[in-house]
């Protein structure tokens, strides 16, 4: 992709295309980490012999020990439909592992689940990577124009 070779409404429409599929990816990665997170819990509290009984409030506690700070891009309202194929991946590898009976699972079933959400989260992430990749070379490409006066500001509001 070279953000250069594009005209102002290519690389508009490009970039709101891509970073339209970033929330999806994010959406989808945030689902994953937070069932990854409520598995890993069970298998500690398997592991201290403690009630295999899920109450909400612990899924509360386990939902509000999260890891780093996040994004450092301002949060976008997020619409991803049912019918997105990353969500539908998301759902059918938890159908496939049982995530639904993860209490009912025995502690090898529930490394499996754990080991196909790392992976499934970890090919989220990459992707992700990517493209805030790409969307930063648009961005940078339409401030440039900007500056340069290769695009007029007026249109930033039509």
């Amino acid at each position: 992709m070279n953000p250069a070779a594009l005209s102002l409404q290519e690389l508009r429409s490009l970039r709101t295309e891509l970073q339209n599929e970033e929330d999806a990816v994010s959406f989808v990665r945030r689902l994953a980490q937070g069932r990854l997170d409520v598995v890993r819990e069970e298998k500690q509290k398997r592991g201290a012999g403690e009630s295999l009984e899920v109450q909400p409030a612990q899924l509360a506690t386990v939902f509000g020990q999260q890891q780093g700070g996040g994004s450092v891009r301002p949060p976008r309202d997020t619409e991803v439909p049912a019918h997105h194929p990353r969500l539908a991946e998301l759902t059918a590898l938890c159908d496939t592992y049982h995530f639904a009976d993860f209490a009912e699972l025995s502690l090898g079933e529930i490394d499996a689940l754990i080991a196909a959400l790392e992976a499934f989260e970890l090919v989220q992430s990459t992707d992700r990577k990517s493209l805030f990749t790409q969307i930063d070379a648009l961005s940078a490409e339409l401030v440039a124009r900007y500056k340069n006066g290769g695009a007029n500001i007026n249109t930033l509001l039509e």
